[in-house]
């Protein structure tokens, strides 16, 4: 059985570095983070089966950043905080978190609320956490909607009269959202999850902006119909029915 992989996340060094050489002394594969852009970083690139995160670090709220590891990724959150009021406590499970200890605490209490968020979530027996990239398109699909086909290794859409555009980096990632969830209404905050790589910042008003430009490059002046949608205060939804064909 391979060891658990555990991301630490706390600003404090005298704090991080003793708590890693406990767990890695309970057998775990620990990996840690002086604050939410390593934290970011290396989610980029690594799967981890459960996240120890600090509340108070420097660069983000640990309850905003539990709140977004839940909607992003498939892994356990425990936070690691000062403070021990309920209304903290409850506020982060309520935002995803799988367990919540209290400073000063014992090594051995988070050891066991571990193994116990481990066992709940079944990383033991399989690995469920993913490396959650932002979607890109793969080199070798081609999409088909209302007499449009998107290129996705050459990044080039081609509307119905034959001619065809050249689409940014941002509008191809974003354009691969919509062809992956055709004729459902994404609302900012989804597009924002699906579309940004960990550690990137997007906010609402540069989603609109980029849903304007991807807009405008599939205007049809042959159809009635928008074929991106705007779901005034629900979001964005691509109209048209979509067929992937694999090359």
């Amino acid at each position: 059985m391979s060891q658990p992989t555990i991301l630490v996340v706390d600003d404090h060094r005298k704090v991080r570095e003793p708590l890693a050489l406990y767990l890695r002394r309970h057998d775990f594969n620990v990996v840690t983070a002086g604050d939410a852009a390593q934290m970011w970083s290396m989610l980029a690139h690594t799967a981890f089966d459960a996240i120890v995160l600090d509340v108070g670090l420097p660069d983000g709220n640990g309850f905003d950043l539990c709140q977004t590891l839940h909607r992003r990724m498939n892994v356990p959150v425990i936070l690691l905080t000062a403070l021990g009021e309920s209304a903290d406590r409850v506020r982060g499970l309520d935002l995803g978190a799988d367990d919540y200890v209290v400073k000063p605490f014992e090594p051995r209490e988070l050891v066991a609320r571990i193994h116990s968020v481990l066992r709940r979530r079944g990383v033991q027996q399989t690995k469920q956490t993913e490396v959650m990239l932002a979607p890109a398109p793969t080199a070798d699909l081609r999409y088909r909607f209302a007499n449009w086909t998107y290129d996705a290794g050459a990044n080039v859409l081609s509307r119905p009269d034959g001619s065809w555009v050249k689409l940014s980096t941002a509008e191809g990632r974003l354009l691969h959202v919509f062809l992956r969830h055709p004729q459902t209404v994404l609302a900012r905050d989804r597009l924002i999850d699906l579309v940004t790589r960990p550690g990137a910042e997007v906010f609402d008003r540069s989603i609109d902006r980029q849903v304007s430009r991807l807009r405008l490059k599939l205007s049809d002046p042959t159809r009635e119909i928008d074929l991106l949608r705007t779901v005034w205060g629900d979001g964005y939804v691509l109209t048209a029915d979509v067929t992937c064909l694999a090359s």
